[in-house]
């Protein structure tokens, strides 16, 4: 964590796809314990900003996690410093059981608590534990958005990552999602950052929101001041 309480930064991060540059120079910082929801159209650079900071994409610029730089690291690497990304689509793996699923989340831990975590996002999600042995790709879209959200935590992460959660879900089950999301960061002081379509929503969970326009963040503020602005909502968050 940086001397401001930050626990990751990006300083002029600029990434994209080939010869396509996306991202142009993005400031924005995610202090720990908090969460930080990133908005903007489709097309706006929201998701390549998530996959800037999981070493997903070449990037310049600088990616500092916990104070120290991890810009250039491999995904392998930056889930080992405590980053778990939740990818848009959920990236389940379909063929494996709910319950293996969620141990691919702890590959790469070594301490003995897997079991009681285990047990514990079964309690938190018990619709996951009815299905623990079915194949994950047999069950519904908003059960493989649980899966996908517990299998993140299983790796006992500091900072979480997700791509757009409330993808493909109905009104009622994004916003029973978005209650246990911040659940999570009151109760277990979980630091999140989440991008977002549904800015109503993840603006009521959040501390600190940036917009972002072609690449570049257009508006930061906190949560509330975001949220109220008629003139923001109006021009770049659609409600």
């Amino acid at each position: 964590m940086t001397a401001d309480g930050n626990l990751l930064e990006l300083r002029g991060v600029r990434g994209g796809y080939g010869p396509v540059q996306v991202l142009h120079g993005v400031d924005l910082a995610v202090e720990e314990g908090h969460v930080a929801v990133v908005l903007g159209a489709n097309g706006a650079g929201k998701t390549t900003t998530l996959r800037a900071i999981s070493g997903m994409i070449r990037v310049e610029g600088e990616v500092i996690f916990d104070g120290h730089a991890i810009t250039g690291s491999s995904p392998e690497a930056v889930a080992e410093v405590g980053i778990a990304h939740v990818p848009q689509g959920r990236g389940t793996f379909t063929e494996l059981s709910v319950e293996d699923n969620l141990l691919v989340g702890a590959v790469n831990r070594t301490d003995d608590r897997v079991a009681a975590d285990l047990e514990r996002w079964y309690e938190v999600f018990p619709r996951l534990a009815d299905r623990r042995r079915q194949e994950a790709g047999s069950i519904s879209g908003r059960q493989q958005q649980m899966l996908a959200l517990a299998r993140a935590m299983m790796a006992r992460p500091r900072l979480l990552l997700l791509d757009e959660p409330s993808l493909g879900l109905a009104p009622l089950v994004t916003r029973e999602l978005f209650a246990q999301l911040g659940e999570l960061n009151r109760e277990a002081g979980l630091t999140v950052l989440v991008v977002e379509q549904n800015a109503n929503l993840a603006l009521e969970i959040g501390h600190w929101g940036y917009v972002l326009e072609r690449g570049r963040i257009a508006v930061q503020g906190s949560a509330g001041e975001l949220h109220d602005d008629e003139a923001v909502r109006t021009a770049y968050l659609g409600f």
